[in-house]
């Protein structure tokens, strides 16, 4: 196999990306329209902080032209809290409809926290929610470095549940800047590397901007990812002043040689 890279952003919508990646003047409902003109996919990560009404979500779909696709984040309601969920999963089930229709959806994303570690009873309720949003494709993110061992390699790909691989600092805890599939897709996330910022400085851990030899390193590892695959996600996530969609796009440039 040598898959299709998809290279794009986690999250589009941000006003200190006005100057850095969007026109200075350009209205935040127009962003989309422009962002699609670079990226061929996108995560949608303000579902993890609240589930937009379907319209919303509709509207999307709309300026998102043919061959574009769509990560959708799970509400934190899934990861975090992790019990009553029956409304919420409703609620983001038929958020994700317009997407399902349009056969724009590439798949959902949980990404849990620190404090959930390699157990199983953590296990089981990963299959659980595997289940809960069948048919959609799953794909996890951990951030403690104990689940990196074999009986969750052979978890996920016993349950289809697709491995997130990330780059994040190298702090004692965390997981390293491997890459693997679990599936058929590959999967990175790209956090940025900002290790005095991490642990206490909530979203300011992602301010960083990768530089052109750390880019390099994940091309390398694409090159071997995307020979085990059929298509391979990076999103950057390093969402400051724009950092993410300048480096997503130089990552780009970086594939096509």
């Amino acid at each position: 196999m040598n898959a299709d890279v998809r290279v794009g952003t986690s999250g589009y919508s941000f006003n200190d990306w006005k100057g850095p990646f969007y026109p200075e003047k350009l209205d935040k409902g127009k962003m989309l329209d422009h962002y699609v003109k670079f990226f061929r996919t996108v995560e949608i990560n303000s579902t993890y902080y609240r589930i937009p009404h379907p319209a919303v979500m509709a509207n999307m779909v709309k300026k998102a032209p043919e061959g574009f696709d769509f990560m959708i984040k799970v509400p934190q309601s899934f990861t975090h809290r992790r019990s009553d969920l029956e409304a919420d999963v409703a609620a983001y089930r038929e958020a994700l409809k317009p997407f399902e229709e349009s056969g724009k959806l590439a798949g959902t994303l949980a990404q849990f926290p620190y404090s959930f570690k390699f157990s199983q009873n953590n296990l089981d309720y990963l299959a659980v929610i595997n289940e809960t949003l069948k048919p959609n494709r799953l794909f996890v993110e951990f951030r403690h470095n104990g689940w990196v061992n074999r009986p969750m390699y052979d978890f996920l790909c016993r349950h289809e549940i697709g491995y997130v691989c990330v780059d994040e600092p190298a702090l004692p805890g965390l997981l390293n800047p491997d890459a693997f599939a679990t599936t058929d897709t590959g999967y990175v996330r790209m956090h940025g590397r900002n290790a005095e910022k991490w642990w206490n400085s909530g979203a300011l851990r992602y301010d960083y901007a990768y530089s052109k030899e750390e880019l390099e390193e994940w091309r390398q590892k694409i090159m071997k990812l995307k020979t085990k695959t059929k298509t391979v996600y990076m999103f950057f996530n390093n969402c400051h002043h724009g950092h993410a969609a300048r480096d997503a796009f130089a990552f780009v440039q970086m594939l096509n040689g």
